[in-house]
């Protein structure tokens, strides 16, 4: 057996293990077609190498490590379900390939049929084009979009050495990309502070938005290019900022304002960064006692002509705060 049989070998290996693990969890039970893209499309392909943070810093590894211990530890590793850096600037993640169960959330919650059109905003290292290129059997259906020339290029080049051929385009993924619109779906891989209104003048009446915003998952229902709704979904999401016009990182964290605890609730911090510098960290928190703790699920989005807003159970109802235009 040659060294590309042993790497195939281990790879399919590696690959059955993680859909079976991502299958026990029940994530494919809206739509199982997605568990054939994930068993087909071979990530390691995507992921010749990523880093890891070791005493303190970051550590490559890679496809091509000398050592052949060293090579079956990154093979086995880019198949665990866990996200990956896989590029790294001055110090700082810029982007990452993320973790498998949770793009098979996405994929499944973003209610793919055949024939749509959709738009993928923050290309990584191309494997999620390359399930939604699976998916729809279609590569023309499929368009990816990233800031960074590097990323686009990289990922162009990872797409056609598994065999798929989606567009990929470099530009301000916050301005979408009408050349290709119109769009029947549009997923965002990147963190967002508010949905950018390009997106929605790029949909058909209603097309669904899935998109990462304040550590949660969106999913937005289009009306019209100047109306959308929707609520977050249950599963908490962090991501990579998107950068391009009009975006800012997510902000609003933990404060010497509350009490301990509930600086470091996942739901709290969830409702600091939906609020951003609306609330005070003290009202922030009066609100979530007051409200039981609200989950998630409890929280929506609404965008119209004039304004986007947050909000708690009901768009115009007692709590809701102004999002970024």
């Amino acid at each position: 057996m040659g060294v590309d049989d042993h790497v195939s070998g281990v790879a399919e290996v590696a690959r059955g293990s993680l859909v079976r693990e991502i299958d026990a969890r029940g994530v494919w039970e809206r739509d199982p077609v997605w568990r054939d893209a994930f068993r087909v499309v071979p990530r390691h392909l995507f992921v010749p190498y990523y880093y890891v943070v070791v005493a303190g810093a970051y550590e490559r590894r890679w496809c091509a490590a000398p050592d052949p211990p060293a090579r079956e530890e990154w093979l086995r590793g880019v198949y665990d379900d866990v996200p990956l850096a896989t590029r790294v600037r001055d110090g700082e993640l810029v982007s990452s390939s993320s973790q498998p169960s949770l793009m098979a959330l996405m994929l499944t919650e973003l209610r793919v049929r055949d024939g749509d059109r959709v738009l993928e905003v923050g290309a990584g290292t191309g494997y999620n084009a390359a399930l939604l290129a699976h998916r729809l059997g279609d590569d023309d259906l499929v368009t990816t979009v990233d800031l960074d020339p590097e990323i686009t290029e990289s990922a162009r080049q990872h797409l056609a050495a598994a065999g798929y051929r989606p567009a990929v385009v470099t530009g301000d993924g916050a301005r979408g990309v009408p050349e290709r619109a119109p769009f029947d779906r549009i997923i965002a891989t990147c963190a967002l502070s508010s949905v950018p209104r390009a997106w929605l003048t790029q949909c058909v009446p209603g097309a669904r938005v899935l998109a990462p915003v304040a550590t949660g998952l969106l999913a937005l229902t289009v009306s019209d290019a100047a109306h959308a709704e929707g609520r977050f979904l249950h599963t908490p999401a962090y991501f990579v900022p998107l950068r391009g016009a009009g975006q800012r990182a997510p902000g609003a964290h933990a404060s010497d304002e509350v009490p301990g605890p509930a600086a470091g609730n996942d739901l709290f911090r969830f409702l600091r960064a939906l609020t951003g510098d609306v609330l005070t960290p003290s009202d922030a928190y009066a609100l979530w006692e007051r409200e039981g703790r609200p989950v998630r699920e409890r929280y929506g989005v609404s965008i119209d002509a004039d304004e986007q807003w947050a909000w708690l159970d009901r768009p115009h109802g007692r709590h809701r705060w102004p999002l970024p235009s």
